[in-house]
C-alpha cells in the first residue's frame, strides 16, 4: 500500500527526488544518475552476474514466511529484524549463485520435458492425485511468481541440488575407519565424582567493597536509553462508514459473482498409461480395442475395474466424481464437455496416457439469491473504495507530517488523536513499540537526533502510523542504593565460587601428587561412582560427562586420573577416571551398514562444505 503512496506522490517526496537529481547533476554529471540507478537495482554481483534487489526482496520475504510458519501464528512478526533477514537472504542468494555457476561449469543440465515431469508430480499442485493447472497458478501467485519465473526458479533449485548431491554423494569411508569410529562411539568409562558446594553464607562483604565494585564497574549500572513517542494512527476500518455502495454497482457485482458459477460434470474413465513396457502405439491400440468391446455392449464400469491403470478410480468403475471446468487436463476436459449424458468418447491422449471417457451426470450450478450475497458483496465493494481512500489519506497525512514541526496539525486535519507511548528502549516495548519498524524509526537519526516526524509506517495492511520522539531519556548511572542489593548478591556468588574453586584445585593437586588419598579427599562426603558410562549417559551433568570422556586413559588400574570442573551453580566437581572400556566384539552387518551410512553422509557433507568454501574463495563478490 505504501508503494502506491510513493508512486503517486506529488508533494514533498517528489521534491526530494528532484533535489537529489539536481545535486547529482551538479556534482558528477549525468553518468552519476545512471550509476546510482544501476547500483540501486542490484544487491550484489557474483563473478559478473547480478543479484537484483527484487530477488533479494523476494528471498527475504520467503524467509519471513518460513519463519512465521515454524514459529506459529501467535508469534509477533515485528520481532523479526528486517536487516538480519535481508543479510541472511543475500548470503543464501550468493551461495546459490555460486552453486549454479559451479553446476554450469560442471555441465549439469535439465531439459524442459524433465522440468515438466517434476512440476506435475509436486503434490501441492495436485487434486486427487492429478496435476491441476488452476491450483498450480494459484499457489505460485501466492508466492509472487509467474509461470515463467517459477519454472526458472525451480530449474535453478534442481541444478543446485544435483550439484550438491553429486559432490556430497562422492563421500566414502573405509572399513578401518568404521571400526575405529565404532570403537570410540561404543566406548564406556568408569569414573567417580566428588562435588564441593559453594558456601555463600561464609562470604562476608563490607559496604566499602560494594562501593568499590560499583565505581569500578559503573558501566554495568546504567539506565537503558529510552524514548517516549507521540504518534498518530490511521486505520482503514474508520473509512467503511464514509463510503456508500450504489444499487447499480451492487447489481453488477451480483451478476459477476453468479456468472462465475458453472455446471459440474461427473466423469468416469478408463486409463491406459504409456510406460517403458507399453508404448504409445500399443496403448492406443489397446484402448481402441476396449472401445470396440463397449460398442458390443460390455459394461464400462466392469471394464474400468478390470483394465484401468488409475488406482484412484478403477475400483469405483472409473468414476471420478463431479468436477467443475479447469480441473482436468485440457484435452480430457474438451472431450468430456462434448459428450451427452451416457455417451463415451473416442480415445483421448493426455500427458497421463490414453483415456476412454464417459459422462455419468450433469449437475446444474446452484445460483444464490442477491439477498444471501448482499452483505459479502457490499463489504467487497466498500473495500475497494476504502482502499483507494486509505491510500489517498495516508499520502496526505505523510505529506502534512513532513512539513509540520509536530503532529498536532496533521492530526487535526484528518480528525485523528495524538497518542503517547510508554518509555521503551532499543529492544522494544509492548504493543506498538514492539514493532521492529517502529523501533528502527524511533531510534533513527532523523527522528531521534534531528527531531523530525517519521514517514508513514505500515504496521499491517490496515494500519499506518506516523511518530515523533516526545522525550529522549539518555543512559544515566543508577543510584548506588538502587543497585546495592544486586551487587551484594553478585559478589557473594562470585566470591563463594572462587573460594570453592581454590579449595578444589588445591585438593586436585594433592590427589594428583599422591599426597592425599581418595578416602581422605572425601572429607565427610561420598564419591558418586558411575560404571560403564556412555557418551549419552543420563543423570550426569553434561560438562562433567564431557570432561570424563576427554581425560586420558589411566596408566594402571590403581592409578586413576583426576580433573576438576566448575559448574554454572558455582560448585566445583572433582572427576576421578578409573578406567576406559573398549568393546571387543565385532560389528554386525546391520551395525556396519548403519555406521557406514552415517559416516559417508557426514563425509559427503564435509566435502560439499569444502567445495562451497572453495567456490566462494575463488569468486569475485561485490555487495552494494
Amino acid at each position: 500500500m505504501l508503494q502506491n503512496i510513493r508512486d503517486n506522490s506529488q508533494g514533498w517526496i517528489a521534491k526530494t527526488i528532484i533535489g537529489v537529481i539536481v545535486a547529482l547533476l551538479a556534482l558528477t554529471g549525468v553518468d552519476a544518475i545512471f550509476q546510482v540507478t544501476s547500483n540501486r537495482q542490484d544487491a550484489a554481483e557474483v563473478n559478473g552476474q547480478a543479484i537484483s534487489q527484487n530477488d533479494l526482496a523476494q528471498a527475504a520475504e520467503m524467509q519471513r514466511r518460513q519463519l512465521m510458519q515454524r514459529l506459529g501464528k501467535d508469534f509477533d512478526a515485528s520481532l523479526l529484524d528486517d536487516k538480519m533477514l535481508r543479510e541472511a537472504a543475500l548470503k543464501g542468494l550468493i551461495e546459490r549463485k555460486l552453486l549454479l555457476q559451479g553446476a554450469e561449469q560442471a555441465g549439469f543440465a535439465l531439459s524442459q520435458a524433465e522440468l515438466d515431469k517434476v512440476i506435475v508430480q509436486i503434490q501441492a499442485f495436485q487434486v486427487e492425485g492429478k496435476f491441476n493447472a488452476d491450483l498450480f497458478d494459484q499457489r505460485i501467485r501466492q508466492e509472487g511468481y509467474t509461470r515463467l519465473q517459477f519454472r526458472q526458479q525451480l530449474e535453478k533449485d534442481i541444478l543446485a541440488s544435483q550439484l550438491q548431491a553429486g559432490v556430497a554423494g562422492s563421500g566414502f569411508v573405509t572399513d578401518e575407519e568404521i571400526q575405529a569410529f565404532a570403537r570410540l562411539e561404543k566406548q564406556t568409562r568408569d569414573f567417580a565424582t566428588l562435588t564441593l558446594k559453594a558456601d555463600s553464607k561464609a562470604v562476608k562483604l563490607g559496604d566499602d567493597e560494594l562501593q568499590a565494585y560499583y565505581k569500578e564497574h559503573s558501566s554495568q549500572f546504567m539506565s537503558p536509553e529510552q524514548v517516549v513517542l507521540e504518534y498518530i494512527e490511521l486505520n482503514k476500518a474508520a473509512f467503511f462508514d464514509q463510503v456508500e455502495v450504489k444499487d447499480e454497482d451492487l447489481q453488477a457485482a451480483y451478476q459477476k459473482e453468479i456468472a462465475n458459477l458453472a455446471e459440474q460434470r461427473q466423469a468416469a474413465h478408463i486409463l491406459l498409461e504409456v510406460t517403458d513396457k507399453l508404448s504409445d502405439n500399443e496403448a492406443k491400440a489397446q484402448i481402441e480395442a476396449i472401445a470396440q468391446r463397449l460398442v458390443k455392449g460390455e459394461d464400462f464400469a466392469v471394464l474400468a475395474k478390470e483394465l484401468s491403470n488409475d488406482p484412484g478410480s478403477a475400483d469405483k468403475g472409473g468414476d471420478l466424481g463431479y468436477a467443475a471446468p479447469g480441473v482436468y487436463d485440457p484435452a480430457f476436459e474438451e472431450a468430456l464437455y462434448a459428450l451427452k449424458q451416457g455417451e463415451v468418447s473416442a480415445p483421448v491422449r493426455t500427458q497421463f496416457g490414453w483415456h476412454l471417457i464417459k459422462l455419468l451426470g450433469v449437475q446444474a450450478p446452484e445460483v444464490p439469491s442477491l439477498a444471501s450475497l448482499k452483505d459479502k458483496l457490499v463489504t467487497d465493494l466498500k473495500a475497494q473504495q476504502v482502499e483507494q481512500r486509505f491510500v489517498e489519506v495516508s499520502k496526505e497525512l505523510e505529506d502534512s507530517a513532513f512539513e509540520a514541526s509536530d503532529l498536532a496539525q496533521p492530526a487535526q486535519e484528518q480528525g485523528l488523536q495524538v497518542k503517547t507511548s510508554a518509555a521503551f528502549g532499543r529492544e522494544g516495548g509492548a504493543g506498538l513499540t514492539a514493532n521492529r519498524q517502529v523501533i528502527q524509526a524511533a531510534f533513527s537519526q532523523e527522528v531521534l537526533e534531528d527531531g523530525a516526524n517519521s514517514g508513514a509506517i505500515e504496521l499491517d495492511p490496515d494500519t499506518v502510523v506516523i511518530l515523533r520522539v516526545k522525550e529522549h531519556l539518555k543512559p544515566a548511572l543508577l543510584p548506588f542504593e538502587q543497585v546495592a542489593a544486586s551487587i551484594r548478591q553478585q559478589l557473594t556468588v562470585q566470591r563463594a565460587s572462587e573460594a570453592v574453586k581454590a579449595k578444589g584445585e588445591a585438593l586436585l593437586a594433592s590427589l594428583r601428587e599422591g599426597k592425599t588419598s581418595v578416602t581422605q579427599a572425601q572429607n565427610g562426603q561420598t564419591w558418586q561412582v558411575v560404571e560403564a558410562a556412555t557418551r549419552n549417559q543420563e543423570a550426569v551433568d553434561p560438562l562433567v560427562l564431557q570432561q570424563a570422556f576427554r581425560m586420558p586413559k589411566p596408566s594402571a588400574a590403581d592409578k586413576p586420573n583426576f580433573v576438576g570442573v566448575s559448574l554454572a551453580d558455582g560448585s566445583y566437581v572433582l572427576v576421578r577416571l578409573n578406567g576406559v572400556n573398549v568393546p571387543q566384539e565385532a560389528l554386525s552387518e546391520e551395525e556396519k551398514t548403519m555406521y557406514r551410512r552415517f559416516m559417508t553422509s557426514r563425509s559427503g557433507q564435509q566435502d560439499f562444505s569444502a567445495y562451497s568454501r572453495q567456490l566462494e574463495a575463488k569468486a569475485e563478490i561485490e555487495r552494494f
